[in-house]
Parts: C-alpha cells; structure tokens; sequence
C-alpha cells in the first residue's frame, strides 16, 4: 500500500546518477497527461533517451483516468509499458493492484526520494501546484485568494474548475473558513463533505469544467472564464507564448507526478531503463527548464538552476500558504468521492 504523503514542502533526500543501459532497438508506449507538461518530458526525457540508446517513443495523452488504466487491463490488452499519474491516482491504484509491484533495484535507492514519493509501485517525479489564476490584461484588480474563486459578487463571470472531485472539496472548504491544517480532518466526516459540496454549489451554475490541463489556459486566453484553477506550470507556459496571466498563490495544493508500469506490461526490462534514466539527478534536474514543476529527489533539486528554480511552485517565494495533497485520504475516500461528484455534476 503506498505510504501517506507527509511533505512536499522540503526537498533534502539525495539521489545518485543512474547508468543508461545501452539498447539499440525498440520502443515504449507511454500515456502522460499531455499539452505543455507531455511537451516538458518529450524534451527532457524522450528525446534524449531516443537519441542514446534508440528507443523510440509511442505517446498517449490522457486526463488522469484511473478508469482507462482499468479498462485496458481489464480487456487484457495491456499496450503500454510506462503511464504518467497524479498522487491519488498513484495511491488508487497501487492499492487496486493495477501497477506491476517495483523492484527498486533497477530503478535506485527509495531513501533518495522524498517522503511519500517512492512506494512499491509508483516512482515520483516531479512536484507542481494546482493554483488560481486570472488574465491579467482583462482583470486589472483580480483576486488575491482562494476564497475570491467563490466571491461571484466581488468577480462576476465564469469560473474554470477541473472536472475532479480533487482540489475542488479542498478548496471549497478553504473558501468556507477551513483552515488548510484542518482540511483532511473536515473531509473526513459525512458533515465536511457535504459542507464542501454545499460551497460548490454556490458556483455551479458559473463554472466551465476542464479536463485536460491544457484547457484551463485556453479558457482564460478566450475570454470564456474570468479566472480558473490550473496547474502552476500551464499558466506559466502559456505566459512564455505571450499571455499575461497572472497566479495567486495562496493556498495552491501541492501534488507529485509518478511513473507506474501497468499491470500486465511487457516491456518490463525497457521500461525500469526508461524510470531509471528519467529520474537520474542531471535528467530530472533539468525538467524545470521546459516547466516549473520541481523534481521530487534531493540531488536533483539541488542541481535545478538558480533561474528555474524561482518559479518552482516549491520555491520559497511561492510556498508560503501551499498545502499537500493527502494521498491516504483520497486512496481510502477517493472512490466515493468520484461517484458522489459525479452524480453532483449530473443534478
């Protein structure tokens, strides 16, 4: 069972270079969660890896499903060898058995992780925010916090949310005068639930639901939103193509990315390569070039470069009121939570 997430505020485990096994042929099917994230690791990861030993890439895209991974193995067509996901999902399915059990010597030493970020079936990766954030050539005073997403008076007009159950329960009960400390403590009642969902429904008829995190940016450029939350690193692309958002840090919710191998792949040999390879501390340390999510290993933050490393939601600029996603809490709750909010959007 994958170990509660304790911390992502602190980044001082050590990690040590990985030797890059030597294949000549080949490929791997890997599914991330697309835009400018899956662009970040086709230019640190995919392509140099191609480009050392060969293998090439067949790439998928998805909105973080565990229902697709489900299926798959399900159909006993497991066609992919290594699938990006997010913390709960991490922790769901390494408790619903549907990644391969690690041998983490072929991968390295779990002590150089993070902790909560190295299991037995899920290698972490990255850390990133799911933050508010508005354009700020269209709203020249915009919202300062979170509690501003459900202020429809003070900032008339749509609102962008993920279609999850995941950061919306945490940041409506923010917005009801939860203290962040207390969120997971709330949610883990009948009465915190229903309060969390009871906030929702202040916005519901003002929201614009997003499923692919390069949605949440494209909202905001087309002028169909007023604000929206987003992943810290989309907001911050889309600013290098010329946009002019602006984020709000306060109280983002902090979550890791981790490589699983699916139940059934394989691939196996190449794909412990691959992991092995992505999370060596001089591949993995230069992720934050192409996107501002910081790696979850010790050495590998160390090594981020002084101009990157600013804009990591990490970065002591930036993490003052963030909160962690409790991975325990949405492994045990996660599934009726999904079914409740799912049966919420339908209402």
């Amino acid at each position: 069972m994958m170990t509660r997430r304790t911390t992502l505020l602190g980044l001082s485990a050590a990690a040590c270079l990985a030797a890059l096994p030597a294949f000549a042929q080949g490929q791997l099917s890997v599914m991330s969660f697309g835009g400018a994230y899956q662009a970040a690791q086709r230019s640190s990861f995919f392509e140099p890896y191609t480009a050392k030993t060969g293998i090439k890439f067949v790439e998928q895209e998805y909105g973080g499903e565990i229902a697709k991974i489900k299926a798959m193995e399900q159909a006993g067509g497991v066609s992919l060898d290594v699938i990006d996901v997010d913390g709960p999902g991490a922790q769901q399915g390494c408790d619903e058995g549907l990644y391969e059990k690690l041998d983490w010597s072929k991968i390295g030493d779990r002590k150089d992780w993070q902790p909560g970020t190295a299991n037995d079936c899920a290698v972490g990766t990255i850390v990133y925010a799911t933050v508010l954030a508005y354009d700020g050539d269209k709203l020249k005073d915009g919202p300062k916090t979170m509690a501003d997403l459900f202020d429809t008076k003070k900032f008339p007009g749509k609102r962008g949310l993920w279609k999850n159950p995941v950061s919306n329960l945490e940041f409506a009960l923010i917005a009801d005068g939860v203290s962040n400390k207390d969120v997971y403590k709330m949610l883990a009642t009948k009465a915190g639930q229903d309060r969390a969902f009871k906030k929702l429904d202040t916005i519901k008829k003002d929201v614009v639901w997003w499923e692919a995190g390069a949605q949440a940016p494209s909202l905001l450029a087309s002028g169909e939103v007023v604000m929206t939350t987003a992943w810290n690193g989309r907001i911050f692309n889309a600013n290098k193509e010329g946009k002019h958002f602006k984020i709000v840090w306060d109280n983002e919710l902090l979550d890791a990315d981790y490589w699983v191998i699916p139940k059934g792949a394989k691939n196996l040999d190449a794909s412990y390569a691959f992991i092995k390879y992505s999370t060596s501390p001089d591949v993995l340390s230069n992720f934050p070039k192409y996107i501002p999510y910081g790696p979850v290993t010790g050495a590998a933050a160390k090594a981020v470069a002084a101009e990157y490393a600013v804009n990591l939601p990490t970065s002591p600029a930036n993490v003052g009121t963030a909160f962690a996603t409790d991975y325990g809490f949405w492994g045990d709750a996660g599934e009726d939570l999904r079914k409740r909010f799912t049966t919420w959007l339908a209402q």
